[in-house]
């Protein structure tokens, strides 16, 4: 039993695995006698204050700002890793899967603006397709075994990554609301703090996590989300000491395990909760949910794949060795699980709970049909070593 759960948790797959059996359990319970009890959990206020002042929060708001930020935080490790040493270290590498994330982003938000442009309070969802799902895409990647070759594993993530940019970049830009210049000017104050660690090669984990909660406390009051501080508190990691030892690939390495065996499916179990009551399908044909569902379905079909073609035909880059034209298409279709970002994205979107309804209604109907329709095409895909790649 236990050299199964071993064999389970280090296969590529089990993220993806555990964030789907969350979102599931969410859906079970806010459809069940327990809803109350759930419902109840999520808005439970839990506060952290001194004389009287500090932070209170609904148990939701904790897990979203607070332990996203921790997933956020590993988030910016792998991409300060891949821009360092990995696969976004050669400029070359990165045009293809690069052009496919702006495509894959840029028409899904337009599908969701045709839409919703009518009416501006939906409107302001329109980041919310956008976003691709890493564990999730990958997870059911990793199920299709050899069908699937190494590189468009390489292709999928650097797309990925590079998702994650665009989506921060849209969080720092879009997503802030009554800013507080004074508290932004005092998180300087941790940032110079991380940046003579950085610049000393300190080995020492604790000092750049105490800075890093005391940027996230001001960054959360100056009215900037929270989690943009995890990113530039990993940012700030050095990935060599004066030793030569890493502390950026510990602190990933031993990181990643909790955040996506337990904070992500912690966020998807809060967040996922669709009320089905009273909903009919007439309901995915609302603007909202349709907006999103298309976004993904649609939109990142048509993104990745289409701008994919454009950059090969056009000869500024090929294919990655091994894969052809349905491994690619099949790829565009798994960048439509857009689930724990979309779901963030849309949270800080909407706080009235029939809009958040229907955000998770889009967010799981497109993830769905993009996860099924991708594995579909891969499955059908013609085996690893018998492609060959196109010119």
């Amino acid at each position: 039993m236990i050299a199964a759960l071993d064999r389970f948790f280090k296969h590529e797959a089990a993220g993806g695995i555990m964030l789907m059996l969350a979102a599931v359990a969410a859906l079970i319970v806010a459809n069940s006698p327990l809803a109350s009890g759930y419902n109840f959990l999520l808005e439970t206020q839990g506060a952290i204050t001194m004389n009287g002042k500090g932070i209170e929060k609904p148990m939701v708001l904790w897990i979203n700002d607070g332990l996203m930020a921790v997933f956020f935080f590993l988030i910016g490790l792998e991409l300060k890793r891949e821009f360092l040493e990995g696969k976004l270290k050669n400029p070359s590498d990165v045009i293809l899967p690069g052009a496919a994330a702006i495509g894959g982003m840029a028409l899904p938000a337009l599908i969701f603006a045709y839409f919703n442009w009518g009416n501006p309070e939906t409107l302001s969802g329109w980041a919310i397709p956008a976003a691709t799902d890493i564990a999730f895409a990958l997870g059911i990647l990793a199920l299709v075994g050899a069908r699937a070759p190494t590189s468009l594993k390489v292709f999928l993530l650097t797309l990925a990554i590079l998702d994650d940019i665009g989506a921060i970049i849209i969080i720092a830009l879009f997503y802030t609301a009554n800013l507080k210049v004074h508290f932004l000017a005092l998180a300087l104050i941790p940032l110079a703090g991380l940046l003579l660690l950085n610049l000393t090669r300190n080995h020492r984990t604790a000092p750049f996590v105490l800075l890093g909660i005391a940027m996230w406390v001001l960054v959360l009051k100056s009215g900037v989300h929270a989690t943009l501080a995890g990113v530039v508190t990993a940012f700030f990691i050095p990935l060599y000491d004066r030793w030569g030892k890493s502390p950026l690939h510990s602190i990933e390495h031993g990181l990643t395990p909790y955040v996506y065996f337990f904070i992500v499916p912690v966020f998807a179990f809060a967040n996922a909760g669709v009320v089905l009551s009273g909903l009919s399908l007439a309901d995915l044909a609302d603007p909202l949910p349709l907006g999103i569902i298309l976004g993904l379905v649609i939109g990142k079909q048509i993104g990745v794949f289409g701008v994919t073609w454009l950059v090969v035909k056009s000869g500024i880059a090929r294919l990655p060795h091994g894969a052809n034209w349905l491994h690619v298409y099949g790829v565009a279709c798994l960048a439509g699980i857009g689930f724990t970002m979309s779901l963030f994205i849309g949270g800080l979107s909407f706080d009235k709970p029939e809009l958040m309804n229907q955000v998770r209604l889009g967010v799981l109907g497109g993830s769905l049909v993009s996860g099924l329709l991708g594995y579909a095409l891969l499955m059908l895909a013609s085996p690893a070593q018998e492609t060959v790649a196109a010119e």
